[in-house]
């Protein structure tokens, strides 16, 4: 949810101020990372949820909350997605660092996304 005080900090895109790209992430994906993704959608904002950096105390309700979230208009997508994403292409300066930092933890990121989507 946004607070009176973190929106008065957020542009105001239905005034014409420049939308924010919003990247996601908390737990009980269903309470709080819904609610936040909403308001922030409604204020005009993007917004990108990160399927392995939300969870749930209950497993049926992460899926729900995606779901949800994706015909609201978010972009569910993985945290190496959103990496390389932002990165742009590999002629980045920082390509070669950011694709190291994928390989060392390709292993926590596939298990994770076998978790995941099984929920």
């Amino acid at each position: 949810m946004i607070t009176p005080e973190l929106d008065a900090l957020l542009p105001n895109p239905k005034a014409g101020e420049t939308p924010l790209d919003v990247i996601i992430v908390g737990i009980e994906t269903h309470i709080c990372v819904t609610q936040t993704t909403l308001d922030l959608l409604e204020r005009g904002h993007r917004v990108y949820v990160i399927v392995d950096g939300v969870s749930s105390m209950n497993k049926e309700e992460r899926g729900v909350a995606l779901a949800r979230l994706r015909d609201a208009g978010a972009i569910v997508t993985s945290s190496e997605g959103i990496l390389f994403e932002i990165l742009g292409d590999a002629g980045r300066a920082e390509f070669k660092a950011v694709s190291g930092l994928v390989r060392e933890t390709k292993e926590e990121t596939r298990e994770a996304m076998e978790v995941f989507s099984k929920i």
